[in-house]
């Protein structure tokens, strides 16, 4: 019971006279205590996440000790040569990640892992770029990505540099459920562990090779170079890790005319000027956009606090400053990457492109009708990690770009989460490629609705907060699957999509058929108007997501649509 629990907490010899305060600060505050206290953080493939505090449902030092001995634990059981290989070790700019970092290092040293600790904050994809050079069997990054800034997170790496695979992380929780979480976990002290070599510093060589890497994957460098006199760009990191890689790889490329955003370069845990750290929110890039219009400037560039994410601004003829969207990005950069590989004949007979199923089918159609393959994955970058994972495996494909909704995107073979740092390289190798035809990223994308129709895709996020409110999810998914309305904004559902069963129903015949996807609790509504409608919970926070896919020939027709479907989708919350 949580109240059990949170007087273990408070009688606690090993918690400091800080954290006993935080704890007797809330003695009376019975809803509080149950928040922290009514069930500890759940550890998945995507690791952990969560507001810091004390509490076994918060993110402090115990929870990341009881998580890194659930590691620990795993890496051990692959014996002594995984122990060598190790596990590296990053963290991002938000309150106390550099301390959770320490404390995972220590801990896996007390067991016997050796560790490669990032000397300083450090992007996410370099996280993942150093487990692949450096042959770690693990990685861990202390981050929580986009999150507001109470918020602190903890994500676990396997040795192809993706997020742990569903059984690896089956192994680190129960591991977990195992170890006490106020003093289970073995520790050492830091000092010492450097000083045996049990933990060693990543810095300015890692940097290089990463960088090194990232220029290897340029495509249209040539553009940047032809263009660096007219090509203009205002970048922000958003306070985050971007800071420093991403204007050096730019630079490099060539970009003559770079303005980094000088307020948010600043490394800063409370993400002092955005509502929220994350560039899917278009009111954060207010700064950068007066930047761009005081310098002339066309294109905005703008990435997450862990750099693994980035968003866009383009100016348009009329000289106004547009939001390109994660599904827009993704689906200009598959078509740029199939014509430029294609004009330097480099475009593979095998060439696939990864999105996953929330993801627009604009780029499905852009790839397909161009020759090249498209696979859909679930939600979550490490679908789309294990997909590439299965065409190095099988030979089959060899993917051009992965890339989600949410402004994730990888290419390359050097890394498997989602890289801001390469993609910012080759978004300007892009805006360079259609400067010199006279064109700006707005024109561009107008130009592939002229040629593939009009794709319009939008997310409703329906929030469910407290204790009640995973019960309340669940309980939306399981109506929707014993109930399955005959029709969404006066539009016929054909089929549903249950990819929790793997399963196709037709709901006129009742006839079901299996799919290849399966064991994800999501549903997905096939409309008569050709739309998809798909309800996902998310895995990270209170809330639903609603996806809409639309497509048409008409801007105005597909507007009126979906504002229909997004009214369904918002009493679906209420």
């Amino acid at each position: 019971m949580y109240m059990d629990e949170y007087r273990r907490w408070l009688e606690s010899p090993v918690l400091s006279a800080a954290e006993h305060a935080e704890l007797e600060n809330i003695r009376d505050n019975e809803k509080e205590i149950e928040s922290r206290f009514f069930a500890p953080l759940s550890f998945g493939t995507a690791g952990l996440r969560g507001v810091l505090g004390m509490g076994i449902n918060r993110m402090n030092i115990y929870t990341v000790r009881q998580a890194t001995q659930g590691l620990a634990t795993l890496v051990t059981e692959h014996g002594e040569e995984a122990c060598r290989r190790g596990v590296a070790v990053c963290y991002d700019c938000r309150h106390q990640s550099d301390e959770f970092a320490r404390e995972a290092a220590c801990v896996l040293a007390a067991n016997g892992v050796r560790v490669h600790l990032f000397d300083a904050m450090r992007p996410t994809p370099e996280l993942s770029f150093a487990v692949r050079k450096l042959g770690c069997i693990a990685g861990i990054n202390i981050t929580a990505s986009h999150n507001p800034k109470e918020y602190n997170g903890y994500k676990a790496y396997w040795e192809d540099g993706a997020q742990l695979p569903p059984a690896e992380a089956d192994v680190v929780s129960r591991a977990i459920a195992e170890v006490d979480v106020l003093g289970g976990a073995r520790t050492c002290d830091f000092d010492e562990a450097v000083k045996s070599g049990l933990i060693t510093y990543l810095g300015a060589e890692m940097d290089e090779a990463f960088l090194s890497y990232t220029q290897s994957l340029s495509v249209a460098g040539d553009a940047i170079l032809k263009d660096a006199d007219n090509l203009r760009i205002v970048y922000t990191p958003f306070h985050g890790t971007g800071y420093k890689l991403v204007p050096e790889i730019l630079r490099r490329a060539g970009v003559k005319h770079l303005i980094c955003d000088p307020v948010q370069s600043i490394p800063d845990p409370d993400f002092h000027t955005v509502k929220s750290p994350n560039p899917q929110d278009a009111e954060g890039f207010a700064g950068a956009i007066e930047l761009a219009k005081a310098n002339d400037v066309d294109l905005i560039l703008g990435t997450d606090p862990d750099a693994d994410r980035i968003g866009i601004v383009v100016r348009t003829r009329s000289g106004d400053y547009m939001t390109i969207s994660g599904n827009q990005t993704g689906s200009l950069l598959t078509d740029f990457l199939i014509r430029a590989r294609r004009e330097q004949g480099k475009l593979p007979e095998n060439a696939a492109i990864v999105k996953t199923i929330v993801t627009t089918d604009m780029a499905r159609t852009i790839a397909e009708k161009n020759g090249v393959a498209c696979f859909d994955t679930f939600t979550g970058f490490k679908f789309l990690a294990e997909q590439i994972g299965e065409f190095e495996e099988d030979g089959s494909h060899q993917y051009l770009l992965a890339f989600e909704e949410s402004y994730g995107y990888l290419t390359g073979d050097g890394a498997r989460d989602k890289d801001a740092v390469t993609a910012a390289l080759l978004i300007t190798e892009m805006a360079a490629w259609y400067e010199l035809q006279g064109m700006t990223l707005a024109d561009a994308l107008e130009s592939l609705y002229d040629k593939y129709g009009y794709f319009i895709d939008e997310t409703v996020n329906l929030f469910f907060p407290g204790v009640d409110g995973l019960r309340e999810m669940q309980n939306l998914m399981d109506g929707l699957r014993e109930n399955t309305p005959a029709s969404l904004a006066g539009i016929e559902v054909l089929r549903l999509r249950d990819y929790l069963s793997g399963t196709i129903t037709d709901l006129k015949t009742g006839e079901v058929t299996p799919m290849k996807l399966k064991d994800s609790n999501v549903l997905g509504f096939d409309m008569a108007d050709g739309t998809n409608f798909i309800i996902r919970p998310s895995g990270t926070e209170p809330k639903i997501r609603v996806y809409i896919l639309l497509h048409g020939t008409d801007r105005a027709e597909c507007r009126e649509r979906i504002d229909a479907y997004k009214a369904v989708a918002k009493e679906f919350g209420a």
